[in-house]
């Protein structure tokens, strides 16, 4: 089998989801026996690290890449006038060149959006360094000047490619998804390519995986238009060529042009990036001059033990409820210190206690302390929890384990009305470049998947209701799932043709993404603007936030915090004003007892 390198794998219109599985691509690659794929979503690197860690896992090179959206006009920040874009595509080829990726892809984003993010060329040439471009399809500048008839102007937009990326790295681009327009240019490249020197490499333009996935495919563009297969008028893609060949079946579409096709395989040599986490996850945490970050952080410590010491603890004692003598809480302590000082995490603790203390002296009410963090001696004594470790005989080694390193994990909760002033006040502190929620991705559950395919099919609603109540509303349920669970489901799947159809297409829809959210909770702090880590966009709401989704930027070992927005603290903190209104009481909700 002919080995080939994939450069055009799309998520926009398209089963190609990089930004959610990207597990069922890099195992169709492997099946197909090639050694190396690019993925190139359209106007964004959503799926960069999960694409990374799947490729790594099945000994196939990747290569991120990402098709942009160029502008026509001089500025992406002034206002667009229609759709005034092309298609580019471009490689990061090093490390220069996945920093520049994520500048183009979160500038775009943030300051370019209309309709699409796009960017200007005169942003991509002060950023091109370390990135190899192609001229795209035939929604590129280049061959829309070749569709037009304009030979001398797309040589004119070669040329300018060619000074933007540098010579050696700009390619033509050929294509043959079995379009008339794309036959109608190919004399024109080859061309081309003899009278200016720039390479050209042949791709396929990939929106699904394999020949008969094209069905589903066409459904899917009807679920995102809102239209119906049966539409006359419908946006349709006029092949079912658009999946993921292989080199065989590349071959025999330019029999006689191999150098095309083993351009791709020159490409994915010189492309050699390696995707690692951040070196120093912290943003700097300033102390006193006299201080180190370490010293400070025990200063805190210590201050903080012994102002629980001389009140919860000697009380405790005084009652005589104290389950552990203070010397163990001593011992206890200088342990946890001396754990978080070898670990590196004295400013990761600074940095939470600071946030908190400032929600304390504000009045903004902060929960006791969640989840393994409670098991911190170090915690309780900083006041970043409220619950006594030793008094409740909590494990710190649940929380913090030099034998298993990986990120503190400390969840805080706030009042859900004021919650968005501690996140303004660590915007403030550490800089509004390197603070941002974190994306979600809202997919299409099985329910949801059976009754868009049978709208986009236009089979009777009574009919599609009928199947998507039975499939169970259970977290986590699945189409196949239901088909085994479920016996009535089993027996109209395997005797009615038109519903094994529906839930067949449907099985292929499941899982894509079909659209974009804010994390409830998360929120990251980087040591640096995050544009020179990983991607960042803006929301629908405006909000910006990193494109990577949270188990990405846990990957990329950043700085990862847990503000979340509790209810029950707003109902308490409600109910003590209204008892100090009412009644003249002032109650500590802290030292209610517990029984």
């Amino acid at each position: 089998m002919a080995e080939f390198t994939h450069l055009h794998l799309h998520t926009e219109y398209s089963l190609l989801d990089g930004a959610c599985d990207v597990k069922k691509l890099v195992d169709r690659v492997a099946a197909l026996g090639q050694k190396s794929v690019a993925m190139t979503d359209h106007g964004n690197i959503y799926g960069a690290v999960h694409f990374f860690n799947a490729a790594k896992e099945k000994g196939i090179k990747p290569i991120l890449g990402c098709e942009l959206y160029v502008c026509k006009n001089e500025d992406h920040r002034a206002p667009a006038q229609g759709d005034d874009y092309n298609h580019l595509l471009v490689l990061a080829e090093n490390e220069e060149g996945y920093r520049n990726l994520i500048r183009i892809t979160s500038e775009a984003s943030l300051h370019g959006f209309y309709r699409k993010p796009r960017i200007s060329k005169r942003y991509l040439a002060e950023h091109s360094q370390g990135l190899i471009g192609s001229s795209g399809c035939l929604s590129g500048e280049l061959c829309e000047e070749l569709t037009a008839g304009h030979y001398d102007k797309a040589k004119a937009v070669a040329l300018e490619y060619q000074d933007i990326f540098g010579r050696g790295n700009f390619y033509l681009e050929i294509q043959d998804q079995g379009l008339e327009a794309e036959r109608k240019i190919q004399n024109d490249l080859f061309r081309m390519e003899k009278e200016l020197g720039i390479p050209l490499i042949a791709t396929n333009d990939s929106h699904y995986l394999c020949g008969e996935d094209s069905h589903a495919h066409d459904v899917m563009l009807c679920v995102q238009t809102g239209s119906k297969v049966h539409d006359a008028k419908r946006f349709k893609f006029d092949s079912d060529q658009f999946f993921v060949k292989s080199g065989d079946e590349m071959e025999r579409l330019f029999p006689d042009s191999p150098a095309v096709l083993a351009r791709t395989m020159e490409i994915a040599e010189r492309c050699n990036f390696k995707m690692h986490p951040v070196e120093n996850p912290f943003p700097e945490f300033a102390v006193p001059p006299e201080h180190t970050i370490d010293t400070y952080f025990e200063q805190v410590c210590r201050e903080g033990f012994k102002k629980r010491l001389d009140t919860a603890i000697r009380n405790l004692e005084a009652r005589g409820q104290l389950r552990t003598p203070v010397h163990e809480y001593e011992a206890r302590l200088n342990y946890e210190i001396g754990i978080i000082r070898q670990m590196k995490y004295p400013g990761y603790f600074l940095i939470v206690w600071d946030f908190i203390k400032y929600a304390r002296d504000h009045g903004i009410p902060v929960g006791p302390g969640r989840g393994s963090g409670a098991g911190s001696l170090v915690a309780y004594s900083m006041e970043i929890t409220n619950i006594d470790p030793m008094q409740n005989v909590l494990l710190f080694e649940r929380f913090l384990n030099p034998e298993r390193v990986s990120m503190p994990d400390i969840d805080v909760d706030f009042c859900m009305n004021r919650r968005g002033e501690v996140i303004e006040y660590v915007t403030r502190k550490y800089g509004r470049e390197q603070v941002a929620q974190i994306i979600t991705f809202n997919t299409m559950a099985a329910k949801a998947a059976i009754k868009d395919c049978g709208r986009a099919l236009d089979m009777p609603y009574g009919d599609v209701d009928r199947i998507a109540k039975l499939i169970p509303a259970t977290v986590g349920m699945t189409i196949d799932k239901a088909l085994e669970d479920v016996p009535d489901l089993r027996k109209i799947y395997d005797s009615e043709t038109q519903i094994r159809e529906l839930i067949d297409t449907a099985k292929k829809l499941e899982g894509l993404v079909r659209g974009s959210g804010v994390h409830a909770s998360a929120v990251v702090i980087a040591p640096r603007p995050l544009t020179e880590l990983v991607p960042v966009a803006r929301t629908k709401n405006d909000e910006i936030v990193t494109a990577y989704d949270m188990k990405a930027v846990e990957k990329m070992g950043l700085l990862k915090m847990d503000f979340l927005g509790l209810t029950t603290l707003t109902v308490i903190e409600d109910c003590l004003k209204l008892i100090q209104r009412n009644r003249g009481e002032k109650v500590d909700i802290e030292n209610i007892p517990l029984d």
